[in-house]
């Protein structure tokens, strides 16, 4: 296995207990303590983790984001859930923007059934998941490739978003909070998806419900530049009292129950 491997593999670990034992990390993948403590050091230097005694527990400050190979497996039944209210939302024939967000993969998903689409994306995973689609247009912003994101980011990713005039920008954000507004973790994202912003006619802001009251690193725009929220989980009465103070639809789920619409 692979050091890179074993790292994500222990970052999964993370994520589940939000802490680990260097000793059974030890027995688990068959290496010697000592490589566990350096797997454990390049995590706690990317901040990923935080070294302690024997072990180390989940970095959980809003400012970090995870690789996206294991952002993708968080909440996924909220995502799921998000992407079928999503679904409802296009149109055939409609043209799209999606970010590079985990969420943006589970919506894609959702929309294969949809015809004659067409997507502008930053997002490997999303071109990946559309290559076998047939009848639809798949556009690459193009822009520099961000280790461990799967996105494409920098000036030349803005310039080929802002090519376009889509009918509707579906992205996510790392927090989205009453003063501060919307957030994510890096100034490169934020820049794309303020790009994003600007080029279609509705913004709509997909985020499970842990996205709520969460501030990141980088601002994107004020809660106002959106005009629909979609979610998990219905969001607390304050948020819902904004909501309709401030004319922003807000569609969300509930496992076993009906969805409902605040406008």
């Amino acid at each position: 296995m692979l050091a890179v491997e074993r790292r994500n593999l222990i970052l999964e670990k993370l994520q589940e207990e939000k802490k680990v034992v260097v000793s059974e990390l030890s027995a688990l993948f068959g290496v010697s303590e000592e490589t566990i403590r350096r797997d454990l050091d390049k995590l706690d230097k990317e901040g990923l983790a935080t070294k302690s005694y024997g072990g180390a527990i989940l970095n959980e400050n809003s400012g970090i984001d995870m690789p996206f190979n294991i952002r993708k497996k968080r909440n996924m039944r909220g995502k799921q859930l998000i992407a079928r209210l999503v679904e409802e939302l296009v149109a055939d024939g409609e043209h799209i923007i999606l970010d590079p967000s985990t969420t943006a993969v589970a919506i894609v998903k959702a929309l294969k059934n949809r015809k004659r689409l067409t997507v502008i994306t930053n997002s490997i995973e999303v071109l990946v998941e559309l290559s076998d689609v047939s009848g639809w247009d798949v556009i690459s912003t193009g822009g520099t490739l961000r280790e461990n994101y799967l996105a494409l980011v920098g000036p030349r990713a803005v310039e080929g978003i802002s090519c376009f005039n889509a009918d509707k920008v579906i992205l996510s954000c790392k927090g989205l909070d009453l003063e501060k507004g919307i957030t994510d973790a890096n100034e490169m994202f934020s820049q794309v998806k303020q790009a994003m912003l600007k080029s279609a006619k509705q913004r709509i802001l997909a985020v499970d419900h842990t996205k709520f009251n969460n501030v990141a690193f980088s601002h994107i725009c004020e809660l106002t530049s959106i005009d629909m929220v979609v979610t998990d989980k219905k969001p607390s009465a304050e948020w819902m009292a904004y909501f309709a103070e401030k004319g922003i639809a807000c569609i969300y789920g509930e496992e076993d129950q009906d969805s409902g619409i605040c406008q």
